[in-house]
């Protein structure tokens, strides 16, 4: 592997270099894995620790971390403005993005006579173009993959294995979607009528806007009536599900397990932990944060951070979280007041 110094590096990434600057880096790993010519980062003070036992031989880390002369301890550092972008810079710079091997179009694919195929699209085995579908230029699609009739997909994208998108969805630039999701599914629509359940036709899509990500086994379903709609940026780790004429904002978060239910409106660059389930029909304004396992049955303000199931501002959580430790001696004092109580009606 290329050799690198930490000077370099430093320059790399707009940092100033503490200590030895000819240090030469030959890779990067977390503060307790790394070793001789590896760096790592800090990017939360509670590590500090970490950064003083730690084996690697340079650390970025931030403006105000460890400006005390003694506090150094003759390690060499990167002083960053944002260390952790600063990382990810140098991860980037050492080892690049995964690369997707030139193939052209598999002769044991499918492309339908009617689709419409850009220049340098990489089409893999067992892939199936259906009639009319659009792929933009420099499309990567792995094995497996179904392409439905008129859906498009743009350029610049990288579609992992076993990715099905149905028919009439559209897929931005610079999109990646990973291996097993399913776009453009039927929304969960029935109209009960005499203890049947009668299915609604979904006869809208999905738009999938410019640079976003999806994990590993996603569902987005179509929309009923109009497009169920991802914005651009938004990256999404595995196994979420969205619910038909959802529409998510720019530039949101979403971590493994999020459910939205159909007809859900999220703001831009909202951030869902894990296993959060929305309820449908509801709104979720900008810059709102959703912590793990909530349960959000109300519209949502901007900019609130809201935790627990139901969920509710965080402030709120944590007074009600106070109160019920002190439940079980409220308890107590209560039944020792009934007893009182009793015995004042008695006498009386």
């Amino acid at each position: 592997m290329e050799t690198i110094t930490v000077k370099e590096l430093a320059e790399h990434v707009g940092g100033q270099v503490v200590g030895d600057e000819t240090i030469e880096i030959t890779g990067a790993a977390t503060l307790s894995e790394a070793g001789t010519g590896e760096v790592s980062f800090l990017a939360n003070s509670r590590y500090e620790k970490e950064v003083k036992d730690s084996r690697a031989s340079a650390v970025v880390i931030g403006k105000d971390d460890f400006t005390d002369p003694d506090s150094a301890n003759d390690r060499t550092f990167i002083r960053c403005q944002d260390p952790y972008y600063a990382f990810m810079q140098i991860v980037v710079l050492l080892h690049g993005h995964r690369e997707h091997k030139k193939t052209g179009i598999s002769p044991r694919a499918g492309v339908a006579a009617s689709a419409r195929i850009g220049p340098e699209v990489d089409i893999h085995d067992f892939v199936c173009i259906s009639e009319n579908a659009e792929i933009g230029e420099n499309t990567c699609i792995y094995p497996n993959c179904t392409i439905g009739p008129g859906s498009k997909i743009g350029k610049d994208c990288i579609i992992y294995p076993n990715v099905t998108v149905y028919d009439g969805c559209t897929i931005g630039d610079r999109v990646t979607i990973h291996s097993g999701c399913v776009i453009g599914q039927d929304g969960f629509g029935y109209a009960t009528h005499d203890g049947v359940h009668h299915k609604i036709p979904q006869i809208g899509g999905v738009t999938i806007e410019d640079d976003v990500e999806m994990g590993a086994n996603c569902a987005i379903d179509r929309g009923t009536l109009g497009d169920t709609v991802i914005g651009r940026g938004t990256k999404m780790s595995d196994l979420i599900a969205i619910g038909h004429n959802t529409r998510i904002g720019p530039n949101c978060l979403l971590v493994a397990q999020v459910g939205i239910a159909g007809s859900v409106q999220v703001g831009q660059y909202c951030i869902f932990g894990g296993q959060v389930g929305v309820v449908g029909h509801i709104k979720i304004g900008d810059n709102v944060k959703i912590g793990a396992q909530a349960g959000v049955i109300n519209d949502v303000p901007e900019g609130q951070s809201i935790v627990g199931s139901p969920a509710q501002p965080i402030t709120q959580a944590k007074r009600s979280l106070m109160l019920l430790k002190d439940l079980p001696e409220l308890r107590k004092k209560l039944r020792e007041m009934e007893k009182i109580l009793r015995s004042m009606i008695k006498e009386s």
